[in-house]
């Protein structure tokens, strides 16, 4: 059996970049190591996904509940698990996981604005993904916290990740969105006890190598 470690946070706040950077340095290392992003845009169970953000099921995030749109996103793990990393995984290998069910919490409980229902949810989507879909649990999350109003900066000129060119996706265009998912973020890291990294220190964004840096100091002794 591997280890899972999950990098997490807000649209912008760099996970495909921490994700990559630690994964070469786990290579140069000699680790057995390998890195997975979700959603899977390259493959075909991401369609459902790509419909959504697309907004084929409504122009705002909020026209699809929460609990609908996580089925989406868990089925897109599950199907890549089940073909693809699931064996590495199971043989031994080190996953990196460039987003994972940490994004359903972050994405799809904002959408739930209750203390109480926002529990509930927690219980039934870990319940579907780490349960019904037997998907491991990581080891460890990092959540890197980027606050939104410097993760728009970083936001403006990026492609759209799931058809690569520059029509912004449901979440991504709603201006309201990037607030309430990074508020109910810090909420849920805090619940479920991720290692929170700050990307902002005294009103300015810090450099790749420092959170690297800090990201490595949070996974010493599990790798």
């Amino acid at each position: 059996m591997g280890k899972l470690i999950a990098i997490d946070g807000v649209d912008a706040s760099g996970k495909q970049t921490q994700t990559a950077l630690l994964l070469e340095r786990l290579q140069s290392e000699g680790k057995n190591v390998k890195m997975v992003s979700f959603p899977a845009y390259d493959k075909p169970s991401s369609t459902l996904v790509k419909m959504y953000l697309d907004g084929n099921f409504g122009d705002k995030p909020s026209d699809v509940n929460a609990y609908a749109t996580s089925t989406l996103f868990a089925a897109d793990r599950f199907a890549t698990y089940r073909t693809d990393w699931g064996r590495d995984y199971n043989n031994g290998t080190l996953i990196l996981a460039d987003r994972y069910v940490t994004s359903n919490l972050i994405h799809q409980a904002s959408k739930i604005d209750s203390f109480e229902e926002k529990q509930k949810f927690i219980v039934w989507l870990e319940d579907l993904e780490y349960g019904v879909y037997s998907l491991p649990r990581p080891d460890v999350t990092i959540f890197l916290d980027m606050p939104p109003e410097y993760g728009a900066e970083l936001m403006k000129d990026r492609l759209n990740k799931a058809n690569g060119n520059d029509k912004k996706d449901i979440h991504e265009s709603d201006f309201s969105y990037p607030e309430k998912s990074y508020k109910n973020a810090v909420f849920v890291a805090e619940q479920c006890g991720w290692k929170r990294i700050l990307c902002v220190d005294n009103g300015k964004i810090r450099s790749v190598e420092e959170i690297h840096k800090d990201i490595y100091s949070g996974i010493e002794g599990l790798v």
